[in-house]
């Protein structure tokens, strides 16, 4: 306190003259219209800049819950897309469930392979997400993987960069369809066999999905044809695809669930007795 005192009295003649303007400043604001306005001008952008700054503050720290946000959205988004798309597609059987067919379930990404031959993805959601073997995952880009194992809270993911790999993929264009796998050799190409040699391959065709397991809906992007050749009795294309997602960097995914997949694979079983 002490030295409170001491500092006025040492700067005593100061603190009179800022006291003196400080009064002489605040009638001369309020006794004349332009000066008052350029204050308040003045004023509101210094507070608005600070504003702004604590709002982009705050913004930054929140991209995490925007991102879940967002994320989410895109999950309902997907359901909603895919389940018109299978109600209006005559390769699906059971028209009257198309509304309720497929449920997406968004995940995270917590640990990502590329570089070995049986490549694996590990994500945040388990059985206790209702999430099981054999679901397909995807990202915003395509196709992605299917969950091969689960723990309660995580679950392994066979990526398509996986040697062992097999999914049934088709030109958009047309309805012919082959199987999808990986030679092992680059992150960024997976290979299409079994495509009739009738079929009218070209150069930058967009390869999806076929819809024909119980895994993925029928038309999921995977790629694009980057070159094609006749196998060698020249009655099949092997096709290099292109992948539309850059496999060394995922992070958000959806997983689907096909609701008649039991039942389809009992049908199935009954059939091969």
């Amino acid at each position: 306190m002490q030295q409170i005192v001491n500092f006025i009295i040492r700067n005593k003649i100061f603190l009179l003259f800022l006291l003196l303007f400080s009064v002489s400043l605040l009638f001369t604001i309020q006794s004349h219209s332009y000066h008052r306005s350029k204050f308040i001008n003045s004023a509101n952008f210094l507070s608005g800049g600070v504003y702004n700054t604590s709002n982009n503050i705050s913004d930054y720290f929140d991209l995490k819950e925007q991102n879940k946000i967002l994320q989410e959205e895109n999950n309902r988004l997907k359901s909603i897309l895919f389940n018109k798309e299978a109600a209006l597609d005559s390769a699906y059987v059971d028209s009257s469930s198309f509304s309720r067919k497929y449920k997406f379930t968004p995940a995270q990404v917590i640990k990502n392979s590329y570089t070995q031959n049986n490549n694996l993805l590990t994500i945040n959601r388990g059985s206790k997400d209702s999430i099981k073997q054999d679901l397909g995952v995807i990202t915003s880009k395509g196709i992605l993987g299917i969950i091969e194992n689960t723990n309660n809270d995580y679950a392994t993911v066979l990526s398509v960069l996986n040697t062992t790999s097999r999914i049934s993929a088709q030109l958009k264009k047309t309805n012919h369809f082959g199987s999808l796998a990986w030679n092992g050799l680059s992150e960024k190409y997976v290979q299409l066999t079994e495509i009739p040699e009738i079929a009218p391959v070209a150069k930058g065709d967009t390869i999806v999905t076929s819809g024909r397991s119980d895994i993925f809906p029928k038309g999921i992007p995977i790629g694009t044809v980057k070159d094609f050749k006749l196998d060698g009795a020249e009655n099949y294309y092997e096709i290099e695809v292109a992948l539309f997602n850059d496999m060394t960097n995922i992070e958000h995914v959806h997983i689907i669930e096909n609701k008649d997949a039991e039942i389809i694979k009992t049908l199935i079983d009954k059939a091969n007795e």
